[in-house]
């Protein structure tokens, strides 16, 4: 399966034409997506809800731009609550 949002797509969000900080994106993408997945309860692919894949790339912008050690989920709530899987 195809992730969610790749290197190029956060690049281009991102700005960032140069490949010097590849990496450092790369773990970005793959540390929202993990937030998001256990926030929501939900596996994402390339063909999940345009809402998480804007999530994961906010999420991704939030701590490339201010380095933010947690990945706080408010600025991105809106877009996640109509998907969060109800757990009992």
């Amino acid at each position: 399966m195809a992730a969610p949002v790749t290197l190029a797509e956060a690049k281009l969000f991102l700005r960032v034409e140069h490949e010097a900080e590849d990496g450092l994106i790369q773990t970005l993408i793959e540390a929202a997506k993990a937030r998001v997945e256990g926030d929501v309860g939900l596996s994402l692919t390339s063909t999940s809800p345009a809402p998480l894949r804007l999530a994961i790339l906010m999420l991704a912008l939030r701590a490339y731009e201010r380095g933010e050690p947690e990945m706080a989920m408010a600025p991105v709530e809106a877009w996640l609550a109509p998907y969060r899987v109800v757990r009992l």
